[in-house]
């Protein structure tokens, strides 16, 4: 039997048949550090997946989980709820930005991104606009793996072995990275503000009054980090609100911290009309997703016979007791340790480790904003992401440390409340590793 046929796992956006020569096997973790079956501990520079910002295994968390547990494992979720997702639900909408005071849970940012376009579509119907119907993504944006988020989302490889199924009606705006103009740039570039107009574009193609919303993430996580440039966002606001549009935030990476603050939104200081979360929102612990909307867009669905179901959509776990109570020990301890402003003191020194690679040979870009960061390599003549892929292998096997590549892409993704120090020899290790690749 062959090694393949030996593991009945089919991995997750991994190349399987490379792996299973010599499995990579996480069995234990705690706080930066992962440990293998053999004892081996190695520093985690991506923090799980962009989802552990307060470390693996938070005691607090631990302890509200094994509680909770013990006490509600279950409810159901239609026309009955339990009290943790009532309170979670409080939580997470009082750290909105103003006006977004409604909350939807599901299970991932996949979902969540599906549930957020579902919303869009039902609420122009219920005001009476159910000719809104064309959705707008973006190149190279990453909003899940579920029809509709591929649909939207612009990353190739994701997209083209269905590409016959994907929804009709979707466009997509031009993506903003721009080596060309815009290589090493520390936060965000300078170049491509005019790529916000192609939105406008497409309300002239289209005609505005039949496009039902536009989603970004506010700072492309999947792609390779692209942080957009200054006014992009406050341009796509304000081309949505001339035509009446919706603008979804994909917040699935960088709510919760990752860019310093609860949402991405607030460090941008432009307000959409619908926000979608998962991964910091239980810092990985319980799988579990979270939609936020304007008031406007639940009020539109408060509608017709109080005893009929205003949205047919939901799912079995939505607001998971567990889950929820997860995510409230998340949200304690990030109050109570200032995780924010951890994250903040961080980012300058974050970013000087990455530019030290700016002069590196096989190092044709680096970017990075908040506590997102990426070195992307050269690609090799004929071997695309081969290199990155050796940089993640021998990283792991031979110097203790877990790094994140896509393709040749090197993707950084440090803990919230990471110790300088770690971060230093991390980074040290991968240039070391670097020099010794071909």
């Amino acid at each position: 039997m062959n090694a393949v046929a030996e593991n009945p796992y089919w991995m997750p956006f991994t190349a399987n048949r490379d792996f299973n020569r010599r499995p990579r096997v996480i069995a234990g973790a705690a706080g930066h550090w992962y440990t293998t079956s053999d004892g081996t501990r190695l520093y985690d520079t991506f923090s799980g997946l962009w989802t552990s910002g307060l470390g693996h295994c938070h005691p607090k968390i631990v302890e509200a989980v094994q509680k909770q547990v013990a006490t509600l494992d279950y409810c159901i979720t239609f026309q009955v709820t339990n009290d943790k997702a009532l309170a979670l639900a409080d939580r997470v909408t009082g750290m909105a930005p103003e006006g977004i005071d409604h909350c939807f849970f599901t299970n991932s940012g996949s979902e969540s991104v599906d549930t957020a376009l579902k919303i869009a579509l039902g609420y122009h119907r219920a005001r009476g606009e159910g000719h809104r119907s064309r959705l707008i993504g973006r190149e190279k944006g990453y909003h899940g793996v579920n029809f509709g988020g591929m649909s939207v989302g612009g990353m190739v490889p994701n997209r083209k072995a269905f590409g016959t199924t994907l929804l009709p009606g979707v466009d997509h705006l031009r993506h903003t990275l721009d080596i060309g103009r815009n290589a090493f740039s520390r936060g965000l570039p300078e170049h491509g503000l005019e790529l916000a107009d192609d939105l406008e574009r497409l309300c002239q193609l289209h005609d505005g009054s039949n496009i039902a919303a536009v989603i970004v993430e506010p700072v492309a996580g999947s792609a390779g980090v692209v942080p957009p440039p200054p006014g992009y966002l406050e341009r796509l606001r304000e081309i949505c609100d001339r035509h009446g549009i919706l603008l979804i935030f994909d917040e699935v990476i960088v709510a919760f911290g990752r860019l310093g603050h609860a949402f991405g939104a607030q460090r941008f200081k432009v307000t959409p009309d619908i926000i979608t979360t998962a991964k910091g929102l239980t810092n990985g612990v319980i799988p579990m997703g979270a939609v936020l909307v304007r008031d406007e867009i639940y009020d539109a669905y408060m509608n017709g016979p109080e005893h009929m179901v205003e949205l047919f959509h939901g799912y079995t776990y939505s607001g998971h007791a567990v889950a929820a109570a997860a995510g409230l020990a998340t949200m304690d301890a990030y109050a109570e340790e200032g995780t924010f402003q951890q994250a903040q003191t961080l980012e300058p020194h974050f970013e000087d480790l990455l530019h030290s690679f700016a002069g590196h040979g096989k190092v044709i870009d680096v970017r990075n904003f908040g506590l997102m960061g990426a070195i992307e390599l050269a690609a090799r003549d004929g071997a695309p992401g081969a290199r990155g892929l050796e940089v993640h292998k021998r990283c792991f096997w031979e110097e203790n440390l877990v790094v994140r590549n896509g393709m040749d892409m090197l993707q950084f993704s440090p803990f919230l409340n990471s110790d300088p120090d770690e971060m230093e020899r991390s980074f040290m290790t991968i240039r070391r590793v670097l020099d010794a690749i071909d």
